[in-house]
Order: C-alpha cells, then sequence, then structure tokens
C-alpha cells in the first residue's frame, strides 16, 4: 500500500484490523475526497468517506455501516490474503467518479451488477 499510495496514513489495531486514511484526487475538476478503508481480515473491507460529507443514501452504498459498495459478492470474493491496494482503491477511486457523474446527471455511469439477491446479508462480511 505504501508503495503504491504513499499518501494514505496506516493506523494498526491489529494484524485484522488496520485502516488505511488518505486523499483520493480522481479527476482535476472533482472534488478531493478524504477516504477510510479498513482492512478486516476475511470480512469484506469497509470503504468509507470521510470528506466530503456524501448525499443522503448514495447508490451502491451499504447505509448500515455507511460504507461503499464496491462489488457484488458474487463476483468477488474477498480474501484476507488479497491486497488492498490492488483493488479497493482503484475501484474506490472509481466509484468516487461515478458517484460525482451521477450528482451532476441523476445516472450511475459505473458497472452494476444484478441485484436480484438482497445483498443486505452482505453487508457485515
Amino acid at each position: 500500500m505504501k508503495a503504491q499510495y504513499p499518501q494514505f496514513k496506516v493506523i494498526k489495531r491489529s494484524d485484522f484490523d488496520i485502516e488505511f486514511i488518505g486523499e483520493l484526487h480522481v479527476s482535476p475538476v472533482l472534488p478531493v475526497y478524504t477516504v477510510s478503508i479498513n482492512y478486516l481480515g476475511s470480512s469484506r473491507p469497509l470503504v468509507r468517506i470521510i470528506k466530503p460529507e456524501l448525499v443522503l443514501k448514495p447508490p451502491h452504498f451499504y447505509q448500515e455501516s455507511k460504507s461503499l459498495c464496491l462489488y457484488h459478492p458474487d463476483n468477488y470474493k474477498w480474501s484476507k490474503e488479497k491486497l488492498i491496494a490492488k483493488d479497493i482503491v482503484s475501484w474506490s477511486a472509481a466509484w468516487i467518479y461515478f458517484y460525482e457523474k451521477w450528482l451532476q446527471t441523476g445516472k450511475w455511469f459505473g458497472p452494476e451488477a444484478d441485484h436480484s439477491i438482497d445483498i443486505s446479508k452482505f453487508e457485515t462480511n
């Protein structure tokens, strides 16, 4: 993480509870976002936007944990061996970009998976 994203600071609470806090600037015309990414071992990483404040009930967002929905659990399986820097940071930057476009247009232009199953059961997984 440090090599790819040196702007992130690390708070290590245990081997399976590590928080990365840093800024993502996805485009010169968009605001800088302060992001918190919690690595929680085999549980899915929790990605939260610290600044700026998000609108109430944005798309692709877990309301209970106030975290971003970056992938559908049927399409990607997180495991503790995976690296936050490999997929999660770039997917977070993409989410921010599509969120900003959604604010402007009311349409989500990012990839979407079929939500015919209840993904709320994955809220804490």
